[in-house]
């Protein structure tokens, strides 16, 4: 139950607001939509500007305040970024959602969660003062404080896949995976647990007849994530199987370097 509603101006105004005990940022209101017992103070952030997406270089700075629908649409996302983000939530819920709630309210089961993971993700988080974590280490422990902005590469190959019950379910199993001119690559899983995890980050090993060891590499990093990932929904079995087989369509959509 929503008590106290609070618009501040500045961002300095809305973090001393949001110190106080029983005090949550609004952003697109999906999560505090939602009836609750007990007693809340609100702070919306619209005021504040972090409703931008800007390039800058070779990434692209999203505010915190862009609805998924925003990012959706926008000439800068990547297209297999916008399966991911289709996935997230229906229309009606993307249009408010916002990137840094989506992200704060997440669970494993969260497309745009793993893309971002699988993209690593660079996030403002402003407590005390500034600071710059990636998303590997903010998914896990989701430390106070309020994200301003989320940053991701522009410069990379990304590829994202799944296989759900339906096309309106959220995925039993996805894969993302970015890849940078380096041969740095990064898989991260979803579909279970509390957030989407990290299968791989590093260099694929090299393979003359052209992607057969790189693929056995990737495959096996996926299995190897899925070893503790039954739920309700399946088997850790079924996923080591489904994972593997994802990673590698994952693989095989991204360019080979010449």
């Amino acid at each position: 139950m929503i008590t106290n509603y609070h618009r501040p101006q500045t961002l300095d105004e809305a973090l001393a607001l949001l110190s106080q005990p029983n005090t949550v940022p609004l952003g697109g209101g999906t999560l505090l939509s939602h009836a609750s017992p007990d007693p809340v103070s609100v702070v919306d952030l619209q005021a504040l500007g972090l409703n931008y997406l800007r390039p800058k270089g070779n990434t692209l700075e999203i505010g915190a305040t862009v609805t998924l629908q925003q990012l959706l649409e926008s000439e800068y996302c990547p297209p297999a970024l916008k399966t991911a983000i289709k996935l997230e939530a229906p229309l009606n819920l993307r249009n408010t959602a916002t990137v840094a709630g989506t992200l704060v309210t997440c669970d494993g089961r969260s497309t745009f969660a793993c893309a971002m993971l699988a993209l690593d993700a660079k996030l403002s988080v402003v407590s005390d003062q500034l600071s710059v974590i990636g998303i590997g280490e903010f998914l896990p422990l989701r430390p106070r404080g309020l994200i301003t902005q989320i940053v991701i590469p522009l410069n990379v190959h990304f590829a994202f896949e799944y296989v759900a019950r339906t096309p309106s379910d959220k995925p039993i199993v996805c894969a993302a995976l970015t890849q940078w001119n380096s041969g740095r690559t990064r898989l991260a899983l979803g579909g279970w647990g509390k957030s989407p995890s990290l299968a791989m980050d590093g260099d694929l090993p090299p393979s003359p007849s052209g992607r057969g060891n790189e693929g056995e590499g990737l495959t096996a990093a996926a299995r190897n994530a899925c070893h503790e990932a039954a739920d309700e929904f399946a088997s850790a079995e079924y996923r080591m199987d489904v994972a593997a087989i994802l990673a590698k369509r994952c693989l095989a959509g991204i360019p080979i370097n010449p």
